[in-house]
């Protein structure tokens, strides 16, 4: 590490840093409580090579101005906006289908439509109303190779298994967060996000999700309940051996300086609340292009409490 004029440490880019998703694999770094935070998407379809930011710098699909628009309204109505695509070979003529999801812990809807072009992305009604309702899951593995190449390398390996067993079902996506966990997915609606899934087997993910299960090895968290709910439900999980992806509803979080207690309750059993402690990772380097490492909070457990079921 080299200390520039400024103060602020950066990384010697004298000889080339190993992928981050292999750094992270490298310091066996945990994947729960990790999955970025998202209650309702919007899902484009976008057929074709995107850019950094796939919406503003995919010229070859989408006019700059058009999609700069289309991901204003979308943050103005606190969405998270996603492109997809199909994997592998393109079509000859581009379809402009649109999902929307509403992730909640408890009663997750997903809507699907179609426009004729990506002008009338503008005026799909934000709350799905004009498409039909669909059964999940809608699997989206990150393959954006421009935003970070470990989405390239490890998330488009990645999708091709999954596609393999569920062609219907699954899209490569648009940034998702969280690069150095590639190959990263989320399945809609439930939101639930996980990380490493090209070391994970896809035909256990997708029959586990049909008998509403989830694999806690990969899962990195809930898009739908906060960081520090998601650590307690992984301990939960962990200590329970709970896999039930309608497990848990929170009841309460409490926060005090380092300290947060979670209150669950749990579907057919006692509830618990969950004591974490907030600690700070040592620096680390979130991206393959990032050269100032960065801490990131974790939790770690001090107590599982269970309610009396007299």
């Amino acid at each position: 590490m080299t200390l520039p004029v400024d103060g602020a440490p950066h990384l010697s880019t004298d000889r080339p840093m190993p992928p981050c998703s292999d750094q992270s694999l490298a310091r066996d770094e945990p994947l729960f409580a990790t999955a970025s935070l998202g209650f309702a998407w919007l899902l484009l379809e976008m057929e074709g090579p995107w850019g950094h930011s796939a919406f503003m710098q995919s010229p070859r699909i989408l006019d700059r101005d058009l999609g700069r628009s289309i991901v204003r309204r979308a943050e103005a109505a606190s969405m998270r906006i996603v492109a997809i695509r199909r994997p592998g070979r393109r079509s000859a003529t581009p379809r402009w289908r649109w999902f929307i999801a509403q992730s909640r812990p408890e009663g997750s809807v997903l809507y699907q439509g179609e426009v004729a072009g990506p002008q009338d992305y503008l005026d799909i009604p934000l709350d799905g109303s004009a498409g039909v309702r669909v059964d999940g899951p809608l699997t989206a593995v990150c393959a954006h190779g421009k935003h970070d190449r470990c989405c390239a390398v490890r998330g488009r390996g990645a999708a091709a298994a999954l596609t393999a067993h569920d062609p219907e079902n699954t899209w490569e996506c648009s940034h998702l967060g969280g690069d150095r966990f590639a190959a990263t997915m989320v399945v809609l609606p439930e939101g639930l996000s996980y990380g490493r899934i090209d070391t994970a087997d896809p035909v256990d993910l997708l029959t586990r999700y049909a008998d509403g299960r989830v694999d806690e090895r990969f899962l990195r968290g809930r898009t739908c309940v906060s960081h520090a709910v998601q650590a307690a439900e992984h301990y939960l999980r962990e200590a329970t051996g709970d896999d039930r992806i309608e497990a848990f509803t929170t009841l309460g979080v409490e926060e005090s300086g380092d300290r947060v207690r979670v209150v669950l309750a749990v579907a057919e059993g006692p509830q618990c609340t969950v004591s974490l402690r907030v600690v700070m990772s040592a620096p680390l380097l979130s991206t393959c292009d990032a050269r100032i490492p960065g801490s990131v909070r974790r939790f770690e457990l001090e107590s599982l409490e269970f309610a009396d079921q007299a």
